[in-house]
């Protein structure tokens, strides 16, 4: 296969996006909270972020970011301030997690849930920004794999940017709708215990990579001192 051809670009970046989007980490842990809460349509709205977020970093990425993103002081800040923000993220589910209501009406229709400000318009969009750059692993992804199949696309032109970045965000949207589908498709299961469980689970899941980015960061910290 011709790798440098715009279709074999995509259909790689397509797979090697989807072995990354597959992997467990803050987004997947945020989908499933949001799907529980608001149904299928959170899943396109947490792409869509994720998605926004990607294509500013391409941008700033072909103008020459990447020797910036690879410096020690970027892992640093992406890792602590990360951390904090899925702290905050956790802290706040966890709160939550006593009052919590799970409403379905009769035939499966979305419910409403006492959500509070995270339930309504573009929250979803908003957490789906928060949670990739919050991410410092997403970060060094780009700085690695992502770039090494950005400079390969680039030299197709447009064709071959636009194949690999389409290839990229189709691999996240199929994973993450997937996601989204299954876990709306069980909100006739839930109960208030269960759907308090499942946001106690996430915010649990939130700490852990809250945690594992801060020990990345400290440890890179120390190191360089």
């Amino acid at each position: 296969m011709d790798f440098g051809h715009p279709a074999a670009i995509f259909v790689s970046s397509f797979v090697i996006g989807l072995s990354g989007a597959m992997m467990p980490g803050p987004l997947l842990a945020v989908t499933i909270r949001h799907a529980s809460v608001r149904g299928f349509s959170a899943a396109p709205l947490l792409v869509l972020g994720h998605a926004i977020l990607e294509a500013a970093l391409v941008c700033l990425l072909l103008f020459g970011l990447i020797e910036w993103i690879r410096g020690d002081a970027a892992i640093i800040a992406i890792a602590l301030l990360g951390s904090a923000m899925l702290l905050r993220m956790a802290a706040g589910m966890a709160r939550e997690v006593r009052t919590l209501r799970f409403d379905a009406p009769a035939g499966g229709s979305p419910g409403r849930t006492d959500d509070g400000k995270g339930s309504g318009g573009m929250r979803p969009v908003i957490d789906g920004i928060v949670t990739s750059a919050s991410n410092p692993y997403w970060s060094l992804w780009w700085a690695t794999i992502g770039l090494g199949y950005l400079l390969l696309s680039r030299g197709q032109g447009w064709r071959g940017v636009l194949s690999f970045f389409s290839g990229h965000i189709l691999s996240d949207a199929a994973w993450y709708l997937f996601v989204g589908a299954a876990v709306s498709a069980g909100r006739d299961w839930f109960t208030d215990r269960v759907y308090r469980g499942v946001v106690g689970a996430c915010a649990v899941f939130l700490v852990f990579f809250a945690l594992t980015f801060g020990y990345l960061g400290v440890s890179r910290l120390v190191h360089i001192l």
